[in-house]
Order: structure tokens, then C-alpha cells, then sequence
């Protein structure tokens, strides 16, 4: 037999810590002297005290160390895996929480300097329409939850994707400050739409860690997102194979399939980049539904094909700082 002191520097654990575990319940020795209430632990214990104390210094939680001490090898595996992926989670959050902490830190010596936009409301409302339906209001999805803007001298461009369409937007800007960009949760996005009705000028405001909006009198303010946004100017670079001219009736008429499981919408291009249902120079198969939204209303609009598994670019004779993208859809 051994005493409790004799346990406690052969199993690394402390005496202190083998009275809190006898009074946990968790580890008891194998006899307590009735007169002297002196600890005494069997030899065959060492090896689960010496486990015990390996348990204590990766933080198992008391429950846990039990369900390993006293289950099956499959329990006391399972209970292991589960604490580790704590321990993984834990870190993850502890290295996001550092890195907002330098940043933190940093920004006291170095302030990020503030941007501050003027920008036509009736503009900045049109924009934001225009990219909104290419904006996902679920964070939880695949995709980048909210309206982009990208602030340089003289513009203002709002982008929106959820990897399925891109929209692009442009409202004339008056810049007070360095270039900046933000992207605004969805949510943050439509509240500041509802601020500019009525109004005939607003304000956006970013210093990095911060959005704020002024229009006719009320003011805005929220974080932006954190998440980091595709290079959606590489995108404006495409270039175009076949060049189309429609009417928004002619788009609505056009062929009606199924591609991949969902309902499609088939473009066909012949050298002579005109339509035609015989022959065809290009075939692409889109998402009907997203095309007829990227669409909206126009009267006109201009197709641009780059290939059968290119984005489809979706323009708009009559607002020229307004573009959509499409991906095509296996047929």
C-alpha cells in the first residue's frame, strides 16, 4: 500500500488534488485509516492516477475524466476525441480573438485613417437594388452574406454574389479619404436602403472597423463583415465571344429546359450574333430564374457569351454602371 504522499510523487499528482478527487468521487483510495483518516492507494491504482493526472493537465472536465476512468476503451476513446475537438474549437477562437486583439492594439498605434463618402442617394438606392438579389440573407450559407462597396475617388461600386450570380452596380462618389471597402451584412445593407428614400444626399463613413450612414437627418451605424470577398474586378476583365441584343420580351420567349435538375434557360448564338433555334455557333444553359431576375424590368439588355462553361455577362444599354453574372449549369 501506499500513502497518499507516496501516490502523490509517484503519479504526479498533488496531494491536494488526490483529497479533491477522493471528495469528487472521481478517485478514492483503496482504504482510509478509521482512527487517523490517513489515505492509503493499492499499487494496481497507480497506473489509472497516473492516467488521471495526463486527464488534469489537458483540462478534461471532472464528468469526463470519470466516463474515461470508469467506461468502456470505446467510451473513454469517444469522451477523448470529444474534448479534443473542444480543445480544436477552443483554439480556433482563441487565435480569432487574438488576431482582433492585434489588431486592436495596432490600430491605437496606428489609427486606420477615415474614409468618407458623398454619394447621391437616388444613386446609392438604385445601386443597392440593382445588386440585392444577388445578395444570400443567410450567413449560414456557401456563400458571402451581403452588398460589397468598394470606395474610390469618383465611384462607388456595390457588388453582391452568393457563387452562383455576381451583380455589379456604380454610383458617382465624392471621396474624403483613402480608397476603402466594407461588406455589409445583408441585413446591415437593406436597413441603410431604407434610409435613403425621400433623401437627395447621404453620407457613408468607414474607418475599418465600423460603417456609419447620414441621410435626410437620420443616421445608421454597424459593423461590417469580416468575411473576406471573391476579387470580383478580375471578373470585369471577361471576354466575350458573342455579343446579343434583346428585349426583355425575347428573353422571357426563350427555350425552356432542364439542365443539372433545374429549370434552364437556353441561349444559342450564331457567328452573326443573332438568336436562332437551328444553327448555333455557342449553346449555354442557364438558371432561368436567376436570369429573369438579373433581368428585372429593362427594356433592353445585351448578352454577352464567352463559352459554354463562361460567365454569362448580363448588360443594360440604358445603365451602364450596372452588370450581372451568371454560371452556366451543366445541361
Amino acid at each position: 500500500m501506499r500513502s497518499i504522499g507516496e501516490m502523490a510523487r509517484a503519479s504526479g499528482l498533488g496531494v491536494s488534488a488526490l483529497r479533491f478527487y477522493d471528495g469528487a468521487g472521481v478517485f478514492a483510495p483503496a482504504a482510509v485509516d478509521p482512527h487517523t483518516g490517513y489515505r492509503w492507494y493499492a499499487d494496481e491504482q497507480l497506473p489509472d492516477a497516473r492516467l488521471l493526472a495526463r486527464l488534469r493537465r489537458v483540462g478534461l472536465p471532472l464528468a469526463g475524466i470519470t466516463r474515461v476512468l470508469t467506461g468502456t476503451p470505446a467510451e473513454a476513446r469517444a469522451e477523448l476525441d470529444a474534448h479534443l475537438r473542444r480543445l480544436e474549437d477552443g483554439l480556433t477562437d482563441a487565435r480569432r480573438e487574438l488576431s482582433a486583439v492585434r489588431d486592436l492594439i495596432d490600430s491605437r498605434e496606428h489609427p486606420v485613417p477615415q474614409t468618407r463618402l458623398t454619394v447621391p442617394a437616388p444613386a446609392l438606392a438604385a445601386a443597392l437594388d440593382a445588386v440585392r438579389f444577388a445578395a444570400p440573407a443567410d450567413a449560414a450559407l456557401p456563400a458571402v452574406a451581403g452588398v460589397f462597396l468598394d470606395a474610390e475617388d469618383g465611384a462607388l461600386h456595390l457588388v453582391a454574389t452568393d457563387r452562383y450570380r455576381l451583380a455589379v452596380a456604380d454610383c458617382p462618389a465624392t471621396l474624403d479619404g483613402p480608397p476603402a471597402s466594407a461588406l455589409l451584412p445583408t441585413a446591415l445593407a437593406d436597413a441603410a436602403r431604407a434610409l435613403l428614400a425621400d433623401a437627395e444626399e447621404a453620407e457613408l463613413t468607414f474607418d475599418g472597423a465600423h460603417f456609419t450612414i447620414r441621410a435626410a437627418g437620420r443616421t445608421l451605424s454597424g459593423e461590417p463583415a469580416e468575411a473576406d470577398f471573391p476579387d470580383y474586378r478580375r471578373l470585369l476583365r471577361l471576354e466575350p465571344t458573342h455579343r446579343i441584343t434583346l428585349t426583355a420580351a425575347q428573353l422571357r420567349a426563350l427555350p425552356e429546359e432542364t439542365a443539372d435538375g433545374t429549370p434552364a434557360t437556353v441561349l444559342t448564338a450564331t457567328p452573326a450574333d443573332a438568336l436562332s433555334a437551328t444553327t448555333t455557333d455557342l449553346l449555354v444553359h442557364v438558371n432561368r430564374e436567376y436570369l429573369l431576375e438579373a433581368a428585372g424590368t429593362a427594356e433592353q439588355l445585351v448578352l454577352e457569351l464567352g463559352g459554354p462553361i463562361a460567365p454569362l455577362a448580363i448588360r443594360f444599354p440604358a445603365r451602364a454602371d450596372t452588370f450581372s453574372l451568371l454560371m452556366p449549369i451543366a445541361r
